[in-house]
């Protein structure tokens, strides 16, 4: 099985590589346009800002092929993001795989005063919830995963799974053969091994 990496200015890629290393699995990393057409699976990482991740993209015309692949693609994080519609994180046009807007976490949504627990960018652990994917497969019901981000998708169609911060949000999107978390799988245990394991699988 052929797993590619795509590579560009915002990835997260070691810790991915290491974590696929930990289920004997082989990634190649690259953004050869060709590779990643002809790869079994595709992860697409990133840690970063979305306006300057997408200006890279297009650049390298990686925003076309993205959108054009038709095997099980996975977004983590900022590659979630960057495969909704739309960023509040610096006005960001993104790739429109999931029709969902991405907005940056605010106390006035909870209509209380932020506490410790509600600082942004929320950084640590947090369960998922309402669990609607083979992604998920024999993940527990508010499993813990470990997530690090100021902005969060929306609710809406493409929601497979829910996570409460400020407000409850998407933190996993699924659309044909697109998949998406906003954790880190890589750093989320056990748990997060196993989820990549399932995306490996389908």
């Amino acid at each position: 099985m052929k797993v590619v990496i795509i590579k560009y200015n915002a990835g997260n890629i070691r810790s991915v590589l290491f974590a696929l290393e930990r289920l004997n699995v082989k990634a190649v990393v690259s953004d050869e346009h060709d590779l990643i057409k002809s790869a079994d699976k595709v992860i697409f990482p990133g840690v970063g800002e979305a306006s300057t991740a997408m200006t890279y993209l297009k650049e390298k015309g990686l925003d076309k092929t993205i959108t054009s692949l038709r095997q099980p693609v996975l977004g983590i994080c900022l590659g979630m993001q960057l495969l909704c519609n739309y960023s509040e994180e610096n006005d960001t046009t993104c790739l429109g795989v999931f029709n969902q807007q991405v907005k940056k976490f605010s106390p006035k949504e909870s209509g209380v005063v932020r506490t410790d627990k509600e600082k942004v960018p929320q950084i640590g652990w947090n369960n998922i919830y309402s669990l609607q994917s083979p992604l998920f497969k024999d993940i527990s019901e508010n499993s813990y995963m470990y997530f690090v981000h100021g902005y969060y998708a929306e609710q809406g169609a493409d929601t497979i799974s829910t996570t409460d911060y400020i407000t409850p949000y998407s933190s996993a999107l699924q659309k044909d053969n697109f998949y998406a978390v906003q954790f880190h799988t890589e750093k989320s245990g056990d748990q997060g091994q196993l989820i990549l394991q399932n995306f490996i699988k389908l």
